[in-house]
């Protein structure tokens, strides 16, 4: 094994689980899942069969990644947070056939307690704070907060919010310049 598993985890035959990644106390990973290398899944963490996950993704205690979703390297999923596949679910009809799908890409933060109605897409490096519901599409570094989420403002690769002078913010931990134009945040590469 390439990967280190908790005796108390069950990985169904099949699954496919990259070189380093962790999984610990009480996670099942489905046997059609498909998992990157240098991952983390933390306690009592559900993967299900249609799921792909990129490297270094980070899955804290209590999330199920449900069929559908697609994680981006570098995703982080904060303590209990939801993703859904069904938009409208009746535990009486049937709907597997209307599952939606969900992509987060690369680097983004889906904070703890949040929920991701499936059929949205999360942009790179977006921030959805805690305890947000995401119900629409985010665009790339967007900051999100509240029920239903909307943006507040706009967050570096780093994890910093940006603060614009002139359409211009630079990280401070980094030093990369971001610019704005026409409301869509375009990262400047030096």
């Amino acid at each position: 094994m390439s990967y280190k598993a908790h005796s108390t985890a069950i990985i169904d035959e099949g699954a496919e689980i990259g070189e380093g990644t962790r999984i610990w106390h009480w996670v099942h990973i489905s046997g059609q899942a498909k998992i990157g290398k240098d991952c983390s899944f933390g306690q009592n963490v559900y993967v299900g069969n249609k799921v792909i996950i990129g490297d270094n993704v980070k899955v804290q205690n209590n999330v199920s990644v449900y069929d559908n979703v697609t994680l981006e390297d570098d995703v982080f999923c904060g303590p209990s947070m939801v993703f859904t596949n069904v938009y409208n679910p009746r535990s009486a009809i049937t709907r597997k056939d209307e599952y939606r799908n969900t992509l987060v890409k690369q680097g983004a933060t889906l904070g703890a307690n949040c929920t991701i109605v499936c059929g949205v897409t999360i942009g790179k490096h977006a921030f959805i704070g805690a305890g947000a519901v995401v119900n629409r599409d985010v665009p790339d570094y967007a900051l999100m907060v509240g029920v239903p989420a909307r943006q507040i403002g706009w967050m570096s690769r780093f994890g910093e919010q940006l603060k614009f002078v002139d359409n211009v913010a630079v990280c401070s931990n980094t030093n990369e310049r971001y610019e704005m134009l026409q409301s869509d945040l375009i990262q400047i590469i030096d």
